[in-house]
């Protein structure tokens, strides 16, 4: 592998800074410094954004460029890529690659089948222009939290300003009723997403930050049950009967709103 980097100038000695999530050239490797000229190749690699992403593996890196790499020779225009999702956790413990294209046209189907062939693994491909995404994020807590975990091939613009619409989050909320109902027949992944999606509609209605680390926390506060025991489906009785209480305090202050707030429209 190749990094194009720049000597900058050190008090004792001058250096060259590498990106602590790369592809090889571990701690302690020994390597050739040699002059660059811009020419020498079509051009330098785009670093990929990250973020909420404190380490990645290097495979995982590799996979992630790779994709990038594939999206950028079959596609003209686009305004970013972005891959998040389970594919970001530790371990290798996910089914497939979510990858979000920004663009004004959707490709051919013929991207999705060129991506899997090339990298090995299934991919799960969404669409969506600025606007799109933009009018996403003021409504739906989820997606916010997707996007607070990711690796982006260009910066990511601020998160637009939230816009409260209660019958829209009493239809998202009702999707996790059935944790209540049927969770004999769940595994703690399905557990801790129908979970998770009750705590980040919390986390947006209460104007706190939606991230991976707060949900963690009130999950652990709310819930009563630590994020990897939840996945690993080592819950019992006493905290199915704290999510359900916490569940109807959630859900009966939603509805409540989206009355009043049906009212005023």
């Amino acid at each position: 592998m190749e990094i194009i980097g720049r000597v900058s100038k050190g008090s004792k000695m001058d250096q060259i800074y590498l990106p602590k999530n790369r592809i090889g050239l571990t701690v302690g490797n020994y390597v050739v410094i040699s002059p660059f000229a811009y020419g020498q190749l079509d051009k330098p690699k785009q670093k990929p954004y990250f973020y909420g992403i404190k380490s990645i593996e290097p495979v995982k890196l590799e996979i992630a460029n790779k994709v990038m790499e594939i999206i950028d020779k079959l596609i003209d225009d686009y305004d970013n890529i972005i891959i998040a999702g389970s594919f970001l956790d530790n371990g290798f413990n996910f089914n497939d690659l979510d990858i979000l294209i920004l663009a004004e046209k959707e490709p051919e189907n013929t991207l999705k089948k060129e991506i899997e062939k090339r990298i090995g693994m299934k991919s799960h491909l969404i669409f969506l222009n600025k606007s799109s995404l933009k009018k996403v994020l003021e409504i739906d807590p989820l997606w916010r939290l997707m996007l607070s975990r990711c690796i982006s091939v260009k910066r990511l613009l601020p998160q637009p300003r939230k816009n409260i619409d209660y019958k829209y989050l009493d239809a998202q909320l009702i999707k996790s009723k059935i944790l209540m109902d049927n969770s004999d027949a769940l595994d703690g992944k399905e557990k801790y997403k129908l979970i998770r999606n009750v705590i980040s509609i919390y986390l947006f209605l209460r104007d706190k930050k939606i991230s991976e680390l707060n949900v963690k926390k009130e999950i652990r506060e709310k819930i009563g049950v630590e994020q990897e025991e939840l996945i690993n489906n080592m819950i019992d009785r006493r905290i199915l009967i704290k999510y359900r209480d916490f569940y109807s305090k959630l859900e009966e202050e939603i509805i409540k709103n989206a009355a009043k707030q049906e009212k005023t429209n």
